[in-house]
């Protein structure tokens, strides 16, 4: 069993009111397969350049996942990405973007990649995505990632995209503005009338809301005291959501409770990303503090009073 993303490799420069970062390893795919790896295998497929070296293939390896897909694309340079945020971490400010080698990325996927039990499309242009989907043809669950731009400069495309996988995942200000819906609520049910059987709703620092066909739930972000860098949040947040799924096997026909466990452990990982810079805080993180989150924001959405831990 194998669960494939597809998406960047990046270099990132960030600067936030609580520190910053020069040169650091980022990218879709890179928190989304570190996050995945807590419970499932992961395999990556995406372009890096000549100065994608040992210590980044290092930070993968750690976590066992498998690069056997990324293509080094000789002389080239790794896509690289300098943005900051304000005291308002929800958004991003992009000051540079260097597409270099992801620039005229066409996916290359081994056999193994293509026979995926579980595809997670990041968020790259939606004929790409699109591509990657038909080549994986016996995947029983698969998950996209879509963002502003492509809703303004690919709609049909990614229309046509979203129809052919089961799990969407955006911010909710993509989701009413993908369908025109000024309410959440009629938004994903419109995102699902098209093929997807369920929508997750990012909200940032406020959490998340998944829908599907016959149910509704909301889970709120960790409470923490640190927050120093977002950037790869919402990928972590889809890693342990999808990681964590296609670790109870038959992924494609999920119950509400498993839904809303992996809801549970895509919001966990997603608190530890944001504690620390890039993949600062994730590479040294275990399972056990990754299960202790889980069982302490359980306790939090409780109805009922729990004891003190």
């Amino acid at each position: 069993m194998s669960l494939v993303v597809v998406g960047s490799i990046a270099f990132d420069a960030v600067k936030t009111p609580f520190g910053e970062r020069e040169r650091m390893l980022g990218g879709s795919a890179v928190h989304f397969a570190l996050a995945a790896s807590f419970f499932s295998e992961v395999r990556v497929v995406g372009p890096v350049g000549a100065d994608f070296g040992d210590p980044e293939y290092a930070v993968l390896h750690e976590r066992g996942i498998n690069t056997d897909d990324i293509e080094q694309v000789p002389g080239g340079k790794t896509f690289f990405w300098r943005g900051h945020y304000d005291y308002d971490l929800n958004t991003a400010h992009t000051d540079e973007t260097q597409l270099n080698v992801f620039g005229e990325f066409q996916p290359k996927l081994s056999a193994e990649s293509r026979a995926a039990d579980t595809l997670f499309l990041a968020n790259i242009q939606p004929d790409l995505q699109r591509e990657v989907r038909e080549l994986c043809d016996e995947a029983g669950l698969v998950a996209l990632d879509s963002m502003n731009l492509w809703i303004e400069t690919a709609r049909d495309s990614l229309l046509r995209t979203i129809a052919a996988v089961d799990i969407v995942f955006m911010n909710d200000a993509e989701v009413r503005m993908l369908t025109g819906e000024g309410n959440l609520v009629r938004a994903a049910r419109a995102i699902m009338a098209t093929g997807p059987r369920a929508v997750v709703a990012k909200q940032g620092e406020y959490g998340a809301a998944l829908f599907t066909e016959d149910s509704f739930f909301a889970l709120p972000a960790y409470p923490l005291e640190a927050v120093n860098d977002p950037t790869g949040a919402g990928d972590s947040f889809a890693g342990g959501f999808l990681g964590y799924l296609h670790s109870q096997g038959d992924s494609g026909d999920a119950d509400e409770g498993v839904l809303r466990r992996a809801m549970t452990y895509g919001s966990v990982l997603a608190s530890f990303n944001v504690e620390e810079f890039g993949t600062e805080r994730v590479r040294r993180l275990g399972r056990g503090e990754i299960d202790g989150r889980f069982a302490e924001l359980k306790d939090m959405t409780s109805l009922e009073a729990v004891p003190a831990r």
